[in-house]
């Protein structure tokens, strides 16, 4: 029954386009959701320990088979080879407020990054990235929005509990003070004082 089970998970998983509940493999194979999850496991760890090139992760509360994380520079040129359509920076900026920041509306976001979004937004929300996931209380009631199930799938995340840390991107203390006092001379010293020194900030490094 066991090695049946494996074999219905392995075929279940295989056939969806998503990512696939414990809960459902369970009421399919007609075995506990525990079962589910412990069988899961040993597939996933048998895959990693056998050194193949997919895995199964679980994925936006789902199991999914996927490449291998080291595989990733052969799928990106297979998958990218003559593609177009991929985002812009100002996208993944629009994108990466809305991660973060959620339930957020257009207005913060534009405040965020300094420039109008609704451009961006709305091509977040026809790759289907984005979505509408309620209104503000105060006044006007404006669109919240927030990532989907979607975004998740693509991200590769179990959860928004595993987005990356923002203080993993944000520079040391010391880094931001030197910038600040870069900044300040560069503002504070007259350009005809001393034209060497001038030259000397704004020449290339």
């Amino acid at each position: 029954m066991i090695t049946e089970a494996r074999r219905a998970v392995e075929a279940v998983v295989m056939a969806s386009i998503e990512p696939v509940e414990a809960q459902v493999l369970a009421q399919l194979i007609e075995i506990p959701v525990t079962e589910v999850e412990a069988l899961c496991s040993e597939l996933a760890e048998e895959y990693e320990r056998e050194g193949r090139g997919f895995m199964l992760a679980r994925v936006a509360g789902g199991y999914r088979f996927q490449t291998h994380p080291d595989l990733a520079p052969y799928v990106e040129r297979f998958v990218l080879e003559g593609q177009t359509s991929r985002l812009s920076n100002a996208a993944l900026e629009t994108l990466a407020i809305v991660a973060y920041k959620q339930p957020v509306s257009r207005a913060q976001m534009s405040a965020i990054r300094g420039v109008n979004v609704e451009s961006t937004l709305a091509t977040l929300e026809a790759r289907g990235y984005v979505e509408e996931v309620g209104h503000d209380p105060g006044p006007g009631q404006a669109i919240l929005y927030g990532t989907s199930r979607q975004f998740l799938e693509q991200m590769g995340l179990d959860s928004l509990r595993d987005l990356p840390g923002l203080a993993e991107f944000v520079p040391d203390a010391h880094v931001v003070e030197a910038l600040e006092r870069g900044l300040r001379l560069r503002v504070d010293t007259p350009i005809g004082d001393d034209p060497s020194e001038a030259a000397s900030l704004d020449a290339p490094e």
